[in-house]
């Protein structure tokens, strides 16, 4: 999926998406979210969308988050600016795949529903993994690809509209996991019907 089909297909999206997939999501941002407050520190959200995520950390934190299209970087600044979110550091319109960061400067990085909408997922979650500090953590909540099944039958199928939809339906889970120097430190199954998973690595050190 090109980037340039992706900023195109979420300007379309960004008038309507909070009362469509960002509705179907809701779980899975409040979950990661949770997790995150209790952490603490320095947190960078990579494809941040229209911020449905940022009301949800507790205000110790600091969020920093980016994203490639404006338009949904517009939505999540109005909602910074409506709720009054001081928790949020800044929201800078950049490239996942080129973290503009240095390394280990965030304490979690976090990535929700996000893997399956880039080009590159290896390369994002490899940038992931170098601004995120040594012992830090890796959130990611996303859909993966079912191997058999009804599901499974569908995903294949719309796989085919990936440019379209803006999403690839059939994303395997053993993409995000080859980051060098992270291992898995927690991973469930969410609602509805187990269709997300929530998945923490930890980075070594």
């Amino acid at each position: 999926m090109e980037l340039e089909a992706i900023r195109t297909s979420y300007a379309r999206w960004a008038p309507v998406y909070d009362n469509t997939f960002g509705f179907l999501t809701t779980i899975g941002r409040r979950r990661a979210a949770a997790f995150i407050n209790r952490l603490g520190g320095e947190v960078l959200e990579v494809g941040v969308g229209t911020g449905l995520s940022l009301g949800c950390y507790s205000d110790p934190l600091r969020v920093t988050g980016i994203d490639y299209s404006t338009e949904m970087l517009t939505k999540a600044r109005e909602k910074v600016a409506q709720k009054k979110l001081g928790h949020v550091a800044a929201l800078i319109r950049m490239d996942a795949r080129n973290l503009d960061f240095p390394d280990g400067h965030f304490d979690t990085v976090t990535a929700m529903h996000v893997l399956s909408v880039v080009p590159d997922p290896e390369r994002v979650v490899a940038e992931m993994a170098r601004v995120c500090k040594p012992g830090g953590r890796i959130v990611i909540v996303n859909h993966f690809a079912c191997d058999s099944g009804v599901l499974g039958a569908l995903e294949r199928m719309f796989s085919r509209y990936a440019n379209r939809l803006g999403w690839h339906s059939d994303f395997e889970m053993s993409r995000v996991l080859g980051a060098p120097g992270t291992s898995i430190e927690k991973q469930s199954k969410l609602p509805p019907l187990g269709m997300m998973t929530f998945l923490c690595l930890r980075k070594d050190g």
